[in-house]
């Protein structure tokens, strides 16, 4: 597993694609694992900040009970939609894999009963539409393998 500062360092220009995807937007998606082990998703914000991935949520929320329980998550970017005439100038979207730990809260934070969790990722990518638009791009970096590209028609 890695920070996203890691990431940053092995793959600087992927890194800060799927980054700027992350940041396009407020609301990402998180998938965490239910009690009886069925996907939950559900709204959050996430932060990158010295060198982590970091993000916090509700005291009473069910995300929270999921990830106290079993840290697994994904997350997924906003998703933005290409410009239907020119599909291959559109940014794609970014996603990523692996474990949620709890910290300590923010020094600011007045949010009483609220969780905050980092990162460890075990994989990243990113997919868009390649030029010309005949195939996807398959980007991806993984914990021990790195990044690697690849394309589909």
């Amino acid at each position: 597993m890695a920070r996203w500062e890691e990431i940053e360092t092995e793959a600087p220009e992927f890194a800060a694609r799927v980054r700027a995807l992350f940041d396009a937007g407020t609301n990402k998606t998180i998938a965490t694992l239910r009690r009886d082990g069925a996907p939950r998703i559900s709204a959050i914000e996430t932060r990158f900040a010295d060198g982590e991935l970091t993000f916090g949520m509700m005291g009473d929320s069910l995300k929270m009970a999921d990830l106290r329980r079993d840290p697994r998550l994904a997350l997924h970017s906003p998703t933005l939609e290409p410009p239907a005439d020119n599909p291959e100038s559109g940014p794609g979207d970014a996603k990523l894999s692996g474990r949620a730990w709890e910290i300590p809260p923010p020094p600011d934070d007045q949010h009483e009963g609220a969780g905050f969790f980092r990162v460890d990722i075990d994989e990243v990518a990113l997919t868009y539409v390649g030029v010309p638009a005949d195939h996807l791009v398959i980007e991806s970096w993984h914990t021990g393998r790195g990044h690697h590209r690849r394309t589909r028609a």
